[in-house]
């Protein structure tokens, strides 16, 4: 892989236009071995090589123990990412992984304001926000996000949830710190549910529209929440939709790829 010609990337501060981004989001699945086999199996296979050449941002973000694992494999067609990060630089947070320490690791991205985080670990708007600060902090580009649960939607309080969680981060960074943001609807995350295209769509077309009038560039969003090679060509060919954070699907190659492909490029 050393071998390889490095694409060039923008840097955080850089990054002020749109890029189509597949990431990948593990969560707790995943063994040495069957790591390992995944990324001989993406970097022997064409699509990705020509996926990353036409600009198609790939990323793949495992549990923290086998980055060291993907490391080897990263950098010329797919980056690494983390799935979380600590709002503190260092500290007495047993079990917890600092920004710096998935730089160290490799990472170039990382997943902040997860709803699984928010939900079972208690994170607040105010911890995803120094979380995105954080990362930004220590020269990751965030993944923030953002989502609304079936009662929520339900009551008709999608656009005011998705909003208010973005502002508080756009309130703890300054305007020339780029991130990405991910739409996750909470109701669609591992159900096998999917919002549909004019559902996703709208809710893209709020968050650009809010994040324009509050920033003077534009911003990277993807869709998550079910995503799999089945859906995906149809929501990512939304003008609104940049990419995708994908849960189950990006555990084996072969799905990852086939939503990969989907970009068109």
């Amino acid at each position: 892989m050393t071998s390889q010609q490095q694409p060039s990337h923008p840097s955080v501060s850089q990054q002020s236009s749109r890029q189509t981004i597949i990431a990948g989001n593990w969560k707790m699945f995943g063994t040495a071995e069957s790591t390992r086999a995944f990324a001989e199996e993406m970097v022997r296979d064409p699509r990705l090589a020509h996926a990353s050449g036409n600009g198609v941002g790939v990323v793949i973000c495992p549990p923290t123990p086998l980055l060291h694992v993907l490391r080897p494999f990263c950098g010329t067609f797919f980056e690494l990412g983390g799935q979380d990060c600590h709002q503190n630089v260092n500290g007495a947070f047993t079990g917890d992984v600092s920004a710096g320490m998935l730089v160290d690791a490799g990472c170039r991205y990382v997943i902040v304001g997860h709803s699984e985080r928010r939900r079972y670990h208690h994170e607040t708007d105010d911890v995803v926000a120094q979380k995105t600060r954080a990362a930004l902090s220590a020269g990751l580009t965030p993944i923030v996000c953002v989502g609304e649960t079936l009662e929520e939607r339900q009551a008709e309080q999608t656009a005011d949830v998705v909003l208010r969680q973005l502002d508080v981060v756009l309130q703890a960074v300054s305007p020339d710190q780029q991130f990405v943001l991910a739409y996750e609807p909470v109701w669609a995350i591992g159900t096998g549910l999917v919002a549909t295209v004019e559902q996703a769509g709208e809710v893209h077309q709020i968050l650009r529209k809010f994040y324009r009038q509050r920033v003077s560039n534009d911003i990277t969003i993807l869709y998550g929440g079910s995503v799999n090679a089945t859906n995906a060509k149809e929501l990512l060919a939304h003008s609104d939709i940049d990419g995708a954070l994908v849960g189950g699907a990006s555990l084996e190659s072969r799905s990852f790829l086939a939503i990969v492909e989907a970009t068109g490029v």
